[in-house]
């Protein structure tokens, strides 16, 4: 069954890319109005700020902090958007909003801003997906996930007192519970078949004419054993 909102991986690529850009332009546009972009972010247990389980994934402490989120979210959005095209929006969703809300329901007492808790949640779901999938192309995609973002393993456990580990941990939460609930979703590629697999067809093209040349055997009756 194909999907039609499917995409190519070109086409992957430049959707995630102009998303990914909409968070430079909210990172430029505070930085040039001077806008409290900090506002937006998640405090736990804080009702005040409770958009933040929903905002604080779209603004970041800096230009350095939002360069190292750019290209994981690339690489690890376009992977989803191109090899889960059923269940990439719930993917998203779940991942962000589970990171935010576990943020500021645990979290230490901080401000908690930037995409790290939703990159996290997409590797976490590409890695355990592929693991219950087992097809050709989830696996290659988390190959590529785990060769350039293997140490986000690691990184949901407190490592610098200014990285808020708390949303990758629970944005590595929601992305296994995502791939639990959601790894049925979409088809599985369909398989090529080759001719060596199907053993009533021989492969050589010369048996195959000589067979279809040759006259049927005739049936002859088994020989009586003698008396």
């Amino acid at each position: 069954m194909s999907n039609p909102a499917s995409y190519s991986l070109a086409g992957a690529i430049k959707s995630v890319t102009c998303a990914v850009a909409l968070l430079w332009v909210i990172q430029s546009a505070g930085v040039l109005f001077d806008l409290p972009l900090s506002l937006l972010a998640v405090y736990p247990l804080e009702l005040s700020r409770v958009h933040g389980i929903v905002t604080s994934v779209l603004v970041h402490s800096g230009y350095e902090h939002l360069f190292n989120n750019t290209l994981p979210l690339l690489v690890l959005g376009s992977v989803l958007v191109y090899g889960y095209p059923s269940s990439r929006f719930k993917v998203i969703v779940i991942t962000w909003l589970g990171s935010g809300l576990g943020v500021w329901l645990f979290g230490r007492e901080a401000n908690h801003l930037g995409a790290s808790g939703l990159a996290h949640g997409l590797f976490f779901f590409v890695f355990v997906v592929s693991v219950l999938r087992r097809d050709a192309r989830s696996v290659a995609l988390m190959m590529i996930a785990f060769f350039m973002y293997g140490t986000m393993v690691l990184t949901i456990f407190p490592t610098e007192p200014d990285i808020s580990y708390e949303a990758h941990f629970f944005g590595g939460v929601s992305g296994l519970i995502a791939a639990l609930i959601w790894w049925r979703e979409d088809p599985r590629p369909e398989r090529k078949t080759y001719s060596w697999e199907n053993p009533e067809e021989p492969d050589d093209p010369q048996i195959r004419e000589q067979l279809s040349r040759a006259p049927d055997a005739p049936e002859t009756e088994p020989e009586e054993p003698p008396r």
